[in-house]
């Protein structure tokens, strides 16, 4: 039996959950999000808690098992209390800003970086440069915050560029002369 699956996800009072076949919506004071579950993945409501259930024991729903009950809880704690990742900017001239649904970064090229915001994101600058990238769905904050510092690295000589908060670079020395 799959540890994470067989856990139980507790369901806070304030979130709703609406099972109708292999459909899921889980609705909350931040929003609502929905996903169908596997094919030989069940669910079922006891009480406050959400239970997984799977059809058999073949590899595929045992991997599907502990997916499944993952990204259930995911989306309960998203919708009750929200993800978000932080970003901070290094460098000389490094900054960002928002502006209205757009996130304008100088990050030293010739020209400035502007990256659309999805609807579903909400994006704030700090005054010190450091860019906080919220939502209700973990997967979509994870992947707009990796997006954002994909535009540049910190590079291993000086650390300058954009990074997430405590993130360790392991700086490489310079040319001894």
């Amino acid at each position: 039996m799959s540890r994470i699956g067989k856990k139980a996800i507790d369901v806070p009072s304030s979130v709703s959950v609406t099972l109708s076949g292999s459909a899921v919506v889980v609705k909350g004071p931040k929003g609502e999000l929905s996903m169908t579950l596997a094919e030989k993945i069940s669910a079922k409501q006891e009480a406050s808690a959400l239970v997984l259930e799977r059809a058999d024991e073949s590899r595929v729903a045992r991997a599907n098992h502990g997916l499944s009950r993952a990204l259930l809880a995911n989306m309960v704690r998203g919708v009750h209390e929200g993800f978000s990742k932080r970003l901070e900017i290094q460098g000389i001239g490094y900054r960002a800003e928002v502006k209205g649904a757009k996130l304008v970064l100088s990050l030293g090229y010739s020209h400035p970086i502007e990256f659309d915001i999805p609807p579903d994101i909400k994006i704030t600058v700090d005054k010190d440069n450091k860019i906080v990238v919220s939502g209700i769905d973990r997967s979509r904050v994870g992947q707009t915050a990796a997006n954002i510092r994909d535009f540049r690295k910190p590079d291993r000589y000086k650390g300058k560029g954009v990074r997430y908060e405590g993130e360790h670079i392991s700086l490489k020395a310079g040319k001894s002369a």
